[in-house]
């Protein structure tokens, strides 16, 4: 696992779920090194990052940049087509979606 991985508390993936009152519509599945992968869930309003067994939900943000944002206290994600930005600043990582799960 690299570093960045690790300072950002992503962990490998472990098989998980979202609860069946969230409602995702989207579910991918992002490689973000050689060994981490990450699952996001999302619908029009939230998205649920999926990894090492752990979840962390986040709130769609009204921006003009590019993408889709999703935003809680912790973290920002920012999804562009194939490409799914991580932050957690000042550390930001990269990530490419594998398929859809």
């Amino acid at each position: 696992m690299t570093p960045l991985l690790a300072s950002l508390g992503l962990l490998p993936l472990l098989a998980m779920g979202s609860p069946w009152w969230e409602n995702y519509d989207q579910r991918d599945s992002y490689r973000c090194s050689d060994k981490a992968t990450v699952v996001v869930e999302r619908n029009d309003s939230q998205a649920s990052l999926i990894s090492g067994g752990y979840r962390s939900t986040l709130f769609r943000e009204a921006s003009d940049a590019p993408g889709l944002r999703y935003r809680n206290e912790e973290l920002r994600l920012i999804v562009r087509g194939d490409e799914l930005t991580v932050e957690r600043l000042p550390m930001r990582l990269t990530c490419t979606r594998t398929d859809q799960v």
